[in-house]
Formats: structure tokens, C-alpha cells, sequence
């Protein structure tokens, strides 16, 4: 089995612009360097290629062969090195559906240039993320869709009695692909066994399955330690699900720097590890890469290849639904409270990559109750930057008997929420709804804590700027204060 430990991903979460980029918003041809510079810098085994946006370089593989090819030939794309594609899920993304196709039919394409280039058969590209999976048809009809339109059908003829497609522009390979589904609401991630199991079944899968798990809108849908909830439920269902069939399920989280998206940083890497043992592949998002020192991520990187998955931990399912449904509505009553405030402080956040943003899940899940926000990375921009670290949110509702119980669960509990809360500016509560401020302060006496005074000192700048519609200021604001927690959202 060679599946990789580590997955580097292309969210803008970062606030330093990596060297190899032509300018501070990184475009489709710096992201071909990025993909080389994960590889052959950072010896991460696995790129994630996004399908979407305006920016995507379809001719990835070609060009990263043409631009490095001593690299290539001794790192095999699709044996040693891996490219891994995001596509968009049809039965959510209507409007995107034939960006679907395009890149399915990618696949045979990039099969030939790997031909070419290797002397055999090797495809540099055989595996597909479906994002906002929520059942197994979701995964189905991609998976049968790439074998019965793009593999079968060049055994059949345009015309009658004439030669076959594959005759006419050659054979069609890989004859399979895997498909991974990416899992991102409470419901998705819960029940994703279900609709794992029916995929298996219907596709006769026999070795093993990749399930991902998203970290960042669930945690806007619900708040940050209900989605550590969800993710425990469902990764110790998976688990249960291995043991049934007997096949390996190997999860992907998608975790981000910020402790609101997952708190993976390279300087905290074990305790990632710790807290989610059964994960097979941790992603690597672009503030992990670019916002600290290079000997730091090397270090990280190593010692997460360098151990293994084990059995997930125990989590009290009833129990923990409960909370989650708890921490839920108190969250979300908040968040309407502060959407106003959030949106307007968001417009200042300065973009890191060119790309179309992926289809709003909270509008999605939200519409009906009128609230609309921007993405997690932007979302968690504003709120620091203000001085709320968006950990808060959602926790007043539980008291001290039942936060212990919680750690049952989620035992790095403390240690994310002190990482969060030092970026806490208590002065600056006043500017919120009184609701807001008289939640944060009861959330903040009930975990140790140590504010970064740094830190407060800019969200103070950051707050009086913004009270005054100071475009530059702000702006300069967010850069300083991401800078100095390592993350930008």
C-alpha cells in the first residue's frame, strides 16, 4: 500500500507568498511550481489539483514533466509522487458539471503524456476527490460514468462496420480510477459509512478506500469543537466499517493552521497525531508551507511520515451528538448576531490565490435562516483580527461538568482553545453585540489562557481602523496580525 501520509492542498490560508511566486496573489502557472516545489523541497508525496476555477492549468502533468524531467524520471508520477484531482460534484454544482467531464476525461490524456514520457504504462493521474458528497450515488455515477462513457465506448464504432474508437485515437487507459468522497456536513460525516458501504458494494472495491473529511465548513456550519465531535463520530464508524468488511479505510482530514480549521501547524504536528490516530493522510494547506521557517516544516513533515495510523479513539456517540446539537444552536445564534459585522470586516482580506471559490456550503445549510458568510479563511480573518477568536463561539452553552466530559473525547481540547484564546482582545468586546461579550467572557473563564499582548495590541489598531473605515489600515492590520500568528484564516 503506498498511500501518502501527507497531502498538500492549494487553500490560501497563508500570509508570506512562497518564493517561487510572480506576485503576492499566486496564479495557475505558480501553483505548477508549487506542486514541484512539494515534491522535490518539502518531500510530501501527494498534490491535490483543484478542476475548478479560472486559473486551473489542465496540462499540469505535461508541463511539470517538460519543466522537470531528471526529477520525473527517477520520481515516478503515480507510483512514488501522486496528483490527486478535485473535481466538482454535479449534484451539488449544477453550473460546474462539464468541468466534471473535462477533467474525467483528463485521465486517458494524461495516461498517454505519462506513456510517452515513461516507456510504459503509468498514469500520473487515476484518483478523484467528489467534494459535498452526501450519498453514495454522488460517488457512483462518477465512478461509472468514467468506466462506461470514456473506457467502454472505445469499443464501439462511430458509424456502422467501420473501425473502433480506440482504432481511430488509440486505447483508452487506466481502465479504472479511484474515487475518494470529501464529506463536509454534521449529516455527511456521520452517516458516511453508509454511503461508503454502498459504494464498495456496488463497485466491488477489494483492497482499499480513501474516505476525507472536511475540517473548515463544518466548523463554520457548527462551530470548531462540535466539528472535532462529528469528525470522532465518523472516523470511529469508519473504523467499525473496516472491521466489517474487511477492506482498509484509510481517512483524509482536511486541516488547516488556524486552530478554528484544525490547529496543524508544523510546530504541533504530534499532537495532530495524537488526536486523530486513525487518520491515514493529514492535509498540508499553504500557511503550514509558507508562514514558517523551512527547517521547522521539514521537521514537521518528517515526523508525521515517519509514524503510523492506528485505531481511532473512543468517543461516546450519543453523548457527543448531544453536545454537538447543543454547541450547534448556540453557535449559530451567535452568528447571526455577528454576520453583519463579519461580512464588512471581510471585503479587507487580502486574496492569496486566483481561483473561482468553491460553491458557499453554509449558504447552502443556512439560506433559509437568512445568513449568508464568507469562506472559513476569510471568516476566520475577520473574527481574529477583531480580537474574537471564532473557537469561542458556541461553547457558552455547556458548563464545566460537561466540558470534562468532552475531553473524554476530545482530549487536546484545552491546548487548541489556549492556542486560539491568546489572540483574545478582551477590550475590544465592547464594539460586539452585549450578548457576544457576555458569552466570551464566561467561554474565557472557564479554560488557562495567555494573550499574545502582540497581538491584542494590533486587533486594538485593527478594531479603531475599522470603526473608521480605514481601508489601508485594516488591510495592513490583518497582514500584521496573520503574520504574527503564522495563518491568515
Amino acid at each position: 500500500m503506498n498511500v501518502s501520509r501527507l497531502m498538500s492542498t492549494q487553500h490560501p490560508d497563508n500570509v508570506t507568498s512562497p518564493f517561487f511566486a510572480k506576485e503576492v496573489v499566486m496564479s495557475g502557472d505558480d501553483e505548477i511550481e508549487e506542486a514541484f516545489y512539494t515534491y522535490s523541497h518539502l518531500n510530501v508525496d501527494e498534490q491535490l489539483w483543484d478542476s475548478e476555477g479560472k486559473e486551473v492549468d489542465n496540462f499540469v502533468v505535461k508541463k511539470l514533466f517538460s519543466r522537470y524531467p531528471s526529477y520525473f524520471q527517477k520520481q515516478v508520477l503515480g507510483k512514488d509522487k501522486f496528483l490527486t484531482m478535485r473535481v466538482p460534484n454535479p449534484d451539488v454544482e449544477k453550473s460546474e458539471g462539464k468541468i466534471l467531464l473535462e477533467a474525467l476525461n483528463s485521465i486517458p490524456r494524461n495516461f498517454d503524456i505519462g506513456k510517452i514520457f515513461y516507456g510504459k504504462d503509468v498514469p500520473p493521474i487515476f484518483e478523484v476527490v467528489i467534494p459535498m458528497c452526501f450519498s453514495e450515488k454522488n460517488l457512483i455515477r462518477v465512478h461509472e460514468y468514467y468506466k462506461k462513457y470514456i473506457i467502454n465506448t472505445q469499443h464501439t464504432s462511430i458509424i456502422k462496420d467501420d473501425i473502433k474508437i480506440s482504432d481511430w485515437l488509440g486505447k483508452f487507459s487506466p481502465e479504472n480510477i479511484r474515487v475518494t468522497p470529501l464529506f463536509e456536513t454534521k449529516d455527511a460525516i456521520i452517516n458516511a459509512d453508509k454511503y461508503v458501504e454502498k459504494y464498495i458494494e456496488f463497485e466491488k472495491i477489494e483492497n482499499l478506500q480513501r474516505v476525507w473529511f472536511a475540517r473548515s465548513d463544518p466548523a463554520l456550519n457548527y462551530g470548531s469543537t462540535a466539528t472535532v465531535l462529528i469528525e470522532k463520530i465518523g472516523l470511529l464508524k469508519l473504523h467499525d466499517l473496516q472491521e466489517k468488511l474487511s477492506i482498509e479505510m484509510l481517512p483524509i482530514i482536511g486541516c488547516g493552521s488556524a486552530p478554528f480549521r484544525g490547529n496543524f501547524k508544523p510546530t504541533n504536528v504530534m499532537d495532530m497525531v495524537s488526536e486523530y490516530p486513525s487518520i491515514q493522510t493529514f492535509t498540508l494547506q499553504s500557511a503550514f508551507k509558507y508562514d514558517f521557517p523551512l527547517k521547522d516544516v521539514l521537521n514537521g513533515i518528517e515526523k508525521i511520515k515517519e509514524t503510523k495510523r492506528k485505531n481511532p479513539l473512543y468517543v461516546d456517540v450519543n453523548q457527543s451528538i448531544n453536545y454537538i446539537n447543543k454547541m450547534e444552536k448556540e453557535y449559530i445564534s451567535s452568528i447571526k448576531l455577528l454576520a453583519p459585522m463579519i461580512n464588512m470586516m471581510s471585503e479587507y482580506v487580502p486574496q492569496r490565490r486566483k481561483r473561482k471559490l468553491h460553491i458557499d456550503l453554509f449558504g447552502y445549510s443556512r439560506s433559509a435562516e437568512g445568513i449568508h458568510l464568507p469562506r472559513a479563511i476569510s471568516f476566520c480573518a475577520s473574527l481574529y483580527s477583531l480580537g474574537l477568536p471564532p473557537e469561542i463561539l458556541g461553547l457558552s452553552v455547556l458548563d464545566e461538568k460537561e466540558i470534562e466530559q468532552i475531553r473524554q473525547s476530545y482530549q487536546g481540547i484545552d491546548q487548541d482553545l489556549a492556542d486560539a484564546f491568546q489572540y483574545v482582545n478582551k477590550e475590544n468586546l465592547s464594539y460586539f453585540p452585549i450578548e457576544i461579550k457576555k458569552k466570551v467572557l464566561k467561554v474565557l473563564n472557564m479554560f488557562e489562557y495567555e494573550v499574545d499582548a502582540r497581538h491584542k495590541e494590533i486587533t486594538s489598531d485593527i478594531m479603531k481602523a475599522f470603526k473608521k473605515r480605514d481601508v489601508m489600515a485594516i488591510q495592513n492590520g490583518i497582514v500584521k496580525a496573520g503574520s504574527l500568528r503564522q495563518f491568515l484564516g
